[in-house]
């Protein structure tokens, strides 16, 4: 578990999701409707559905010279890290971008989809499949894709762009990544090694190769497009969405000290791995909330990342009934955006920051979640990997600025 020595704010959020952009837009969307509806697919990848990106001009936060050497999954970070410096209000301040530190989570690059279903149907004919490889691979692709394959890319183009220039680590694997990313960004500020850093990553949802790694393991909802909760009638599934998310993580004394706007306090961070039974996982996730003093309280409140998978998915929400009591609210945020993978668990942070700062909460997102009776001063924030890895954190309201 990472606790705070230094208390650590969260100063930028900078969001896109199939909602739209911004802090702002994902407030309004997901609390000030009446009735929040996902942005939703069903039809590109059928018979899976996906949350999809909205139109981007991704111009507005990086050159166009720049955006030629990336990706889709790479301008999405890159792009929603600009929107947490602008909105940190620190975007232009060079000597403060210039000494940022920076935690990534990211998966690996796109791949060339011609060249693997061309080995695929051959491989259908052959049983040497060994050789195949080898004699496809070396004629087939071009030598820079290997470099577009590099998850530590990401974070290059983010020194490159936003000039983000400190320095710089990523985790790649899923979901673990993300509350891996979050728990070393809050580790490094409590512990006086960084005063100021940005955190987050982004997942492109919208790839056939992606789709196929999470068909290959039957994680991925089929024919069902219906909220987390009420998924698990009908075999439950993960259904991805397209999203990027970076925080601007500071030490309160430094934020104090430009008189920043702080949303939230991100206090301890717990986080573990292993077998993936309900017992083992529901004692991990009891452990790590006992390890944050989580009691029932009706000033607590909880947003998950939880997958929509089978067996996961309630153990997850049993472990937090179990603990916080069956009238606890809880919101399954992925019912409204899709599981973005490395970013589940800083959205859900962001998600989190952003109810406190504006003194609210988010209305229920299906029939099975319970109505918030008091607007909470702390929300505890889950992630359970659809495969391996949990992670919880406490995000909690700045009494006094």
């Amino acid at each position: 578990m990472t606790t705070n020595t230094k208390e650590v704010w969260i100063t930028g959020i900078g969001m896109v999701s199939s909602i739209g952009e911004g802090a702002q837009t994902h407030w309004a969307a997901l609390s000030e409707a009446e009735n929040p509806k996902p942005v939703i697919d069903t039809d590109k990848f059928k018979p899976y559905a996906v949350h999809p990106l909205p139109e981007m001009d991704w111009a507005l936060q990086m050159p166009r010279k720049d955006q030629r050497q990336m990706e889709n999954w790479q301008r999405l970070g890159v792009y929603a890290a600009g929107l947490a410096l602008d909105d940190a209000g620190i975007k232009d301040n060079e000597e403060l971008v210039s000494s940022m530190d920076l935690v990534v989570c990211a998966g690996g690059g796109e791949r060339d989809l011609v060249t693997d279903e061309n080995i695929l149907k051959e491989a259908k004919s052959r049983n040497d499949r060994d050789l195949i490889l080898n004699e496809r691979l070396p004629q087939d692709l071009r030598p820079t894709l290997f470099l577009a394959q590099l998850s530590n890319l990401m974070a290059g183009n983010i020194s490159i762009v936003h000039k983000v220039t400190g320095s710089s680590r990523t985790y790649m694997g899923e979901e673990s990544a993300g509350i891996t990313a979050v728990r070393d960004a809050v580790a490094r500020i409590s512990n006086g090694q960084s005063t100021h850093l940005l955190v987050g990553g982004a997942y492109n949802a919208e790839r056939p190769d992606l789709f196929l790694n999470l068909e290959l393991g039957h994680y991925l909802a089929q024919d069902n497009s219906a909220p987390v909760w009420e998924r698990q009638e009908k075999d439950g599934g993960v259904i991805p969405g397209s999203a990027g998310v970076f925080l601007v993580l500071e030490s309160a004394d430094h934020a104090k000290a430009r008189g920043a706007k702080a949303y939230a306090k991100l206090g301890a961070v717990a986080s573990d791995l292993g077998p993936r039974d309900m017992d083992n996982t529901k004692d991990r996730l009891n452990t790590m909330m006992s390890e944050l003093a989580l009691e029932p309280s009706s000033s607590l409140a909880v947003i998950t990342g939880c997958t929509g998978y089978k067996g996961i998915t309630e153990w997850e929400y049993g472990a937090i009934q179990g603990k916080l009591g069956m009238e606890v609210p809880i919101r399954a945020y992925t019912s409204m955006i899709g599981n973005p993978m490395e970013a589940n668990f800083p959205f859900a942070i962001a998600l989190a920051a952003l109810a406190l700062h504006k003194n609210g909460f988010y209305p229920t997102f299906e029939k099975a979640e319970k109505p918030v009776k008091i607007n909470p001063t702390s929300v505890m924030v889950s992630t359970s990997g659809h495969y391996r890895g949990e992670g919880i954190a406490l995000v909690e309201k700045i009494s006094c600025k």
